[in-house]
C-alpha cells in the first residue's frame, strides 16, 4: 500500500517558518492543492496535520470520507495574550489499512509533548510518527512519502516500524458482585 504524511506550514502561521516557499501556505488555495494531490495520489491512505484555527477553513475542502485525531499536548508552550492555550492539534486521516480485529487497535488521540530543539517551529516527537503509522496501519513493505520531511523524523520512524500504537490498554478489573 501507498501512503502520505503532510505537515505543510500551518495556514496563517507563515511568518513562523524559516523557509521561502512558506508564505504560499497562507493561500487557503495551497492548502486545496494539497488536499487534491493527497486524494488522487495516495488513495490508499493518508495523514495531515493541522491546527486548530485552520481545521474549520480546511474541512470544507475535504470530498472523502476523514476521521480527526488528535494529538494532545501536555506540555506546550504559552504565546503571551492567548488565553486559551492551544495544548492540541489535529490530525485529519482518511484511508488507511483496514485492521483485522486480531491486530492491536490504535487510538484516536496521543498524548505526547511538543518536541524541543530540533531546529524547525513544528517538529514531531519520535512517538507522534509513531502514531501516524498506527493510524493508517503501515506495515512493513507499504511506502509512506512524507511530503514535508522537515527535520526527517518520519524517515527515523519508517526505518524503526511500528513499535507502539498509542499507550498501553488499560487494565479492567471485574465489578465486584452487588450483595
Amino acid at each position: 500500500m501507498k501512503f502520505a504524511y503532510a505537515d505543510p506550514p500551518y495556514f496563517g502561521c507563515a511568518s513562523r517558518y524559516d523557509h521561502p516557499e512558506a508564505a504560499k501556505w497562507d493561500s487557503l488555495d495551497a492548502h486545496r492543492s494539497l488536499l487534491r494531490q493527497l486524494e488522487t495520489c495516495f488513495p490508499d491512505g493518508w495523514a495531515l496535520s493541522c491546527s486548530v484555527p485552520s481545521l474549520p477553513h480546511l474541512l470544507p475542502y475535504f470530498r472523502i470520507p476523514y476521521r480527526i485525531c488528535s494529538w494532545v499536548k501536555p506540555f506546550a508552550s504559552f504565546k503571551p495574550g492567548v488565553t486559551l492555550a492551544y495544548t492540541w492539534e489535529p490530525v485529519v486521516v482518511v484511508g488507511g489499512r483496514k485492521r483485522q480485529r486480531t491486530e492491536p487497535t490504535c487510538r484516536d488521540h496521543l498524548s505526547e509533548p511538543i518536541q524541543l530543539k530540533k531546529g524547525l517551529c513544528g517538529a514531531k516527537p519520535p512517538r507522534f510518527n509513531q502514531w501516524i503509522l498506527g493510524l493508517l496501519n503501515w506495515q512493513p513493505g507499504d511506502a509512506l512519502d512524507d511530503l514535508f520531511p522537515g527535520t526527517g523524523g518520519m524517515a527515523e520512524a519508517l526505518a524503526l516500524g511500528i513499535q507502539d500504537l498509542g499507550g498501553p490498554r488499560p487494565k479492567v478489573k471485574p465489578l465486584a458482585a452487588v450483595a
